[in-house]
């Protein structure tokens, strides 16, 4: 029987006489993170925008501004509403369609993630209270998924918030009208955090991080460690048994790596910008 045989008909033994040699199938180690990589102003026709990658996992993210009236109950601030959309040729998993259920729920949890973190103020995107203000729509589209689809998408989309220049305006809210200051440079989204997550996965009792699709799919509970400038800002557990102290702080060990390591390319693109 040959390997790739012996890996569809026994996927979880495959991944098991990897995982007791400290080596995953990809040639990583346990604790390995994969290569990541942020391509900065990728869409022209956007107000901000980002590619990432994490391994083979690829997501975009665009961003288009527009003017809307504030929330009644929140008449001094604007809007951030990011969608995520799985595309069928990401994997074989999806088809065409509305929204796949992984899909909300990670576009649930990214709005969460980004508003909690403090990385925007939505007070920042009111122009007049009450009246106008921006209104930021986030499409990001996963071309190739491998896993992890929801780390790649909060660094894309922080990645994008950063390329953000929204126009200056001369707003009578009397009359409404709206005049766009020419002339005047386009203003920079200010932004207070960097919030980056890492997933990692439990099989067979053992903590794999940054997994691709295929070690997510034979994981038996999954951890999500969100770090915010290098503090620990979130952490969510789903399924499986409790986890010992040591093991999470091997976790928090490794997310604090990639969120250092994200940091440090934002930092050098806003640099090279200026």
């Amino acid at each position: 029987m040959d390997l790739k045989t012996y890996k569809k008909i026994h996927p979880v033994k495959y991944y098991k006489d990897h995982i007791e040699n400290n080596i995953r199938p990809d040639g990583r180690e346990i604790g390995d993170l994969r290569p990541l990589a942020i391509n900065f102003d990728s869409i022209k026709t956007a107000d901000g925008s980002a590619i990432v990658k994490i391994g083979n996992t690829t997501v975009v993210c665009g961003i288009k501004a527009e003017l809307a009236p504030p929330k009644a109950t929140e008449p001094e601030s604007g809007f951030l509403i990011p969608n995520i959309e799985i595309s069928p040729l990401s994997s074989p998993k999806y088809r065409p369609g509305p929204p796949c259920e992984e899909a909300q729920v990670y576009t649930c949890s990214l709005a969460d993630a980004i508003l909690n973190s403090g990385c925007v103020n939505l007070k920042d995107l009111c122009i007049t209270k009450e009246k106008l203000a921006w209104a930021l729509y986030c499409d990001l589209i996963c071309l190739d998924h491998d896993g992890c689809v929801f780390d790649a998408s909060v660094v894309a989309l922080v990645a994008a918030l950063h390329t953000v220049k929204l126009p200056q305006l001369q707003h009578n809210a009397d009359t409404d009208e709206r005049e766009v200051l020419e002339g005047e440079d386009r203003v920079s989204l200010r932004l207070s955090s960097i919030p980056v997550t890492t997933s990692f996965a439990v099989f067979c009792g053992t903590i794999i991080a940054d997994p691709t699709a295929e070690e997510e799919a034979l994981a038996t509970s999954t951890i999500t460690i969100t770090i915010c400038d290098s503090t620990l800002s979130y952490i969510n557990k789903s399924g499986g048994d409790p986890l010992e102290q040591q093991l999470l702080d091997q976790c928090i060990e490794n997310a604090m790596k990639r969120e250092k390591s994200v940091r440090s390319l934002i930092r050098k693109m806003m640099k090279s910008k200026k």
